[in-house]
């Protein structure tokens, strides 16, 4: 019987939930993160349903630790304060999905089902022969009917042959590591490893180790080597994901080894050279990260040989409809369904929604419509709430949207007016479009 770990603060959610899973699973509750990671210390768990607001560590703190488990536990996250922006933020650290409370226990159960029939399929498929073996085949095409994707992938096909080192720009979500697989699997070291690395996702205490790698003794609970992930992409490609997340140290050996082509495991004596192909990508501005001294300056130019900016949905809406389409045969056919299809006017609303979480967004939209589905055709009942709503306004700001060049109050105010009607009524954007918090402008229209 497969375990399950469930964490949360609340007495009554732990025993609901426990009680909902116990005859189809083997359930622990942990009141907290730390209980819940003394628990994983001396047993394993096939998946890991966790709070977001806890006392102490949270629930996306649980999952950067649990994902580096040996056994690699699916994680699904739960919250009260559920937003797109938590969700992605969730998935970014590792979450295999993502519940709003109250939570609906069928719904639950579907997705439990689904992470962990995933889980095992990886095991299954996961290759048992030599590190240097050849990857496995894209589980999924790069959708590429609009004129934007196309010109991406123009660019990565030009850069595959080189040993450029390139940089991936663009929202989360927007596909930014199967660019790169793409750019490998194109490339003379399509035969050796892509090995790619999520740097948000490991604590900044652990990044050094797991890149370069250390040797037994270097340090406490260093009980034997460990090879780096440097190493393990040895006549490869490196992709380091989200990295403008690395600490400084760790810019510092990495600008060290795209000047020697070396790395230094944590207590080694001498470098060890390698033959490695970077690529990174990050949905930060490094190079203001860079002026503020946030990242190191002569690293950014060191990455940013060749830049390739992908970009979001929002901006390539002739890629939604193949998208879903391509999505939802995918999910049927997994799930054992024929003939789903999504209805015209879904597939209308679909395409002008603004998918802020971009493809991954979409993809775990498609997933969850497949297997939560009434009927074949995929209709309206399948959207919630946030298919509905208005679409924000693209907006940019500039001086005449500055609250410091108004000295007295009622142009102040006048302008508060004024952003608010741009942003549609919506006074979270207009805070932002200001430059003030949104309890700030709540303050000044005279809320208190």
């Amino acid at each position: 019987m497969e375990s399950v770990l469930i964490v949360d603060d609340e007495k009554n959610t732990r025993q609901g939930l426990s009680l909902a899973l116990s005859e189809s699973y083997d359930v622990s509750c942990a009141a907290n993160a730390d209980e819940a990671l003394r628990l994983m210390q001396t047993q394993s768990f096939d998946a890991i349903i966790t709070d977001l607001r806890m006392s102490g560590k949270t629930g996306l703190n649980l999952i950067d630790e649990a994902i580096l488990m040996p056994n690699k536990p699916v994680c699904i996250m739960m919250t009260a304060y559920g937003n797109i922006d938590v969700a992605v933020e969730a998935m970014k650290h590792g979450a295999s999905d993502f519940l709003t409370k109250p939570i609906d226990i069928s719904r639950l159960e579907a997705v439990l089902a689904r992470a962990l029939k995933k889980r095992k399929e990886a095991a299954a498929a996961k290759p048992r022969a030599s590190s240097r073996a050849k990857p496995a085949a894209l589980d999924f095409e790069i959708i590429a009917t609009s004129q934007a994707m196309k010109n991406v992938l123009a660019q990565a096909m030009k850069v595959a042959a080189s040993r450029a080192t390139v940089m991936l720009t663009g929202e989360t979500g927007t596909g930014k590591e199967l660019v790169a697989e793409f750019i490998h699997k194109n490339s003379p070291r399509k035969d050796a490893n892509f090995v790619p690395v999520h740097c948000a996702a490991i604590p900044a205490n652990l990044i050094e180790s797991e890149l370069f790698g250390y040797e037994k003794g270097a340090f406490t609970g260093a009980a034997a080597r460990k090879i780096g992930r440097f190493e393990t992409a040895n006549g490869g490609t490196l992709f380091l994901d989200e990295i403008g997340e690395i600490d400084p140290p760790t810019q510092v050996k990495l600008l060290r080894f795209l000047e020697t082509r070396k790395i230094e495991r944590l207590g080694a004596v001498g470098e060890t050279p390698l033959d490695v192909r970077l690529i990174c990508a990050t949905n930060r501005n490094l190079k203001d990260m860079a002026k503020s001294g946030d990242f190191r300056e002569d690293l950014y130019y060191r990455l940013n040989v060749v830049e390739i900016h992908l970009p979001p949905l929002r901006e390539r809406k002739e890629d939604i409809e193949p998208l879903v389409n391509f999505y939802i045969s995918k999910y049927a056919e997994e799930n054992g369904a024929q003939n789903v299809r999504v209805s015209a006017k879904t597939m209308e609303i679909l395409k002008n929604y603004s998918w802020k979480g971009n493809i991954r967004e979409l993809r775990n939209f498609c997933e969850n419509a497949v297997v939560l589905r009434s009927s074949d055709i995929i209709d309206e009942s399948s959207l919630d709430s946030r298919f509905f709503e208005p679409p924000e306004p693209e907006i940019s700001g500039g001086d005449s949207f500055k609250l410091s060049t108004f000295d007295k109050k009622e142009n102040e105010l006048a302008l508060i007016k004024k952003a608010i009607e741009k942003c549609g009524g919506n006074k979270t954007r207009a805070a932002e479009l200001l430059g003030i918090s949104r309890r700030t402008l709540h303050r000044k229209l005279g809320g208190g």
